[in-house]
């Protein structure tokens, strides 16, 4: 189930990235519209799975305390 979940959670990275990259190009006013709408969707479907209990692991924030050389 979990390399299921993993390779949906890719499929819609991937096609994050390429709308994003479309939308750097030339595309007309129309063509702009339909691909954000696309784009919206598909960071809904990767929030879905997410919540559906999807496991990410995300390093901690450091805090600017933790930078800080201490004499």
């Amino acid at each position: 189930m979990l390399d299921v979940q993993s390779a949906r959670m890719r499929a819609y990275r991937n096609t994050v990235y390429r709308y994003r990259r479309l939308l750097k190009t030339n595309l007309s006013d129309l063509e702009c519209q339909f691909i954000e709408r696309r784009l919206a969707e598909e960071l809904s479907k990767m929030d879905e799975l997410v919540a559906s209990g999807f496991p990410i692991n995300v390093p901690p924030k450091s805090s600017p305390s933790d930078t800080e050389v201490r004499a």
